[in-house]
């Protein structure tokens, strides 16, 4: 599948790293570098433009490597774009570490999944079928 994209930078355009990679590395497009103090978030521009089909959508996900090493991370992961969205793309990034963190031009900030979605329609009903888990919530299906 081709996706149309601007891309208003110096920077490759986003690329899977390996064949079997979900996501694509998004860079910051930034002109000067951007400080996150601890707790601090940003909205961090990517100079990049799509145009998906309708029926997908794009997510916008942390990188592990940035959340593991640096606590970093994307704060509304994952993020939506969806198919009738033209602006830039952005990633709220927010600092969850004890340290400051220096976001420079061209680094690798966030991946984007390009992923297809359905639309449904809700049948309103008064009560729901059976299940094995039933009511059970958080963690009621996991073992100790």
């Amino acid at each position: 599948m081709e996706i149309k994209i601007v891309n208003k930078t110096q920077h490759e355009l986003p690329s899977y790293a390996t064949p079997s990679s979900a996501g694509m590395d998004l860079r910051a497009e930034i002109q000067q570098p951007i400080t996150l103090e601890p707790l601090e978030r940003a909205v961090v521009k990517t100079g990049l433009f799509i145009e998906l089909p309708v029926g997908y959508e794009a997510q916008v996900r942390p990188r592990s490597g940035l959340a593991a090493k640096n606590g970093v991370t994307v704060l509304n992961a994952p993020g939506t774009i969806d198919a009738d969205y033209r602006g830039e793309i952005g990633v709220i990034l927010v600092n969850l570490s004890n340290d400051r963190f220096t976001i420079e031009n061209g680094m690798r900030i966030a991946q984007l999944v390009i992923a297809a979605h359905e639309h449904i329609s809700w049948k309103q009903v008064s009560e729901l079928s059976d299940s094995d888990r039933g009511t059970g919530g958080f963690g009621s299906t996991g073992t100790k």
